[in-house]
């Protein structure tokens, strides 16, 4: 099998994943215990059956169950999302997406991008000095980056910044490039609207945007810094013991060369499963980190419609995360074929 077609069948795979993850978000939305429609209408205490109905007739619960899940399958694979109820109501669900994801996806770049860039040279590094001082102190600073949970570092964090010209001897406001609005609140990604380039074209604003999701990037890839640290340096001293590593050690190859091409390259094949996971919690792990740090993503509009109840926005959101966790693991299996050259040649 090519490495082509291998791509081709995991395309082709993730669609009946699509269609159950959908199908059973719509079961337990419009099947489940909870009414939508009283849901949404709870807080009206003007509350009638006029209006229940009305509800009811809007989110298409009047029809036959089969006829509505067709109909709500058919709209969100069309990409219309329909309407809020609760919050910003009245407004489409497309363009919330539209407006909130790329901070959501801005925030989650930079935290994968933290934790690989971080946490996997420092396990290599420990691995490779294995039972040195440096890998004690690698190790043992993974256990503590992994045990601190996610609220209180960006709590712990926030503190430390609000209060950094005291605390370190400088403001980080002003640090770099001027952060008007401070530490929290949304990173200015709207010149880049319509124009991907200006990331480039542009590099203060960029330089801006990384600095104002800096922190809540470090909070949200902290965990998984100190997941793929421990991780790498288990990788790594697997593959150290393998003959193929004694082979090449016996032909005479240079150390250095048999690091970063035979150990190196093969320790990344266990971590390209460990990255991906972490990135589906990321998604997650974003709600809480753009609650407290004030930026209005994708985490952070799904926990205020689940809070209030809006059931049919919590629907919608909840087709756009599988999307996304179905591209996650496309790259995964993308990247596998890179690292490990033997997949898609053996037919799995």
């Amino acid at each position: 099998m090519s490495r082509l077609k291998y791509i081709a069948k995991r395309f082709l795979l993730s669609v009946p994943v699509l269609w159950l993850g959908t199908s059973l978000t719509w079961f337990i939305i419009y099947q489940g215990p909870v009414d939508p429609a009283a849901n949404l209408l709870s807080g009206n205490e003007r509350l009638t059956e006029a209006k229940y109905e009305a509800a009811r007739t809007e989110l298409g619960l009047d029809q036959p169950p089969l006829q509505h899940y067709l109909d709500w399958m058919w709209s969100l694979f069309t990409l219309d999302l329909g309407q809020t109820w609760l919050i910003y109501a009245g407004s489409d669900v497309g363009a919330l997406v539209i407006d909130f994801l790329p901070r959501t996806v801005w925030l989650g770049f930079w935290s994968v991008l933290v934790a690989v860039f971080v946490g996997v040279p420092l396990g290599f590094y420990a691995g490779i000095r294995s039972n040195t001082v440096a890998d004690y102190i690698a190790s043992v600073s993974g256990i503590v980056w992994r045990a601190m949970p996610n609220f209180w570092l960006a709590v712990i964090l926030l503190s430390i910044l609000v209060g950094s010209e005291s605390l370190l001897g400088f403001d980080w406001d002003t640090f770099l490039i001027d952060l008007p609005s401070g530490v929290t609140g949304n990173p200015g990604l709207s010149y880049m609207a319509g124009d991907p380039l200006a990331l480039f074209t542009q590099p203060e604003q960029t330089l801006a945007a990384i600095k104002k999701i800096l922190p809540a990037a470090l909070v949200l890839g902290s965990a998984s810094m100190g997941n793929e640290m421990r991780i790498g340096r288990t990788a790594v001293l697997e593959t150290k013991t393998e003959q193929y590593v004694d082979f090449a050690r016996a032909r005479g190859v240079p150390g250095r060369l048999i690091v970063w091409k035979h150990v190196f390259r093969n320790a990344l094949v266990p971590l390209v499963p460990v990255i991906t996971t972490e990135a589906f919690l990321l998604i997650g792990g974003s709600v809480l980190v753009e609650s407290v740090f004030g930026i209005n993503g994708m985490g952070k509009l799904f926990f205020d419609a689940a809070i209030q109840g809006d059931l049919p926005l919590v629907g919608s959101l909840m087709f756009v995360f599988i999307v996304l966790m179905l591209a996650i693991n496309i790259a995964q299996d993308i990247l596998y074929t890179l690292i490990d050259p033997r997949v898609g040649y053996d037919g799995n």
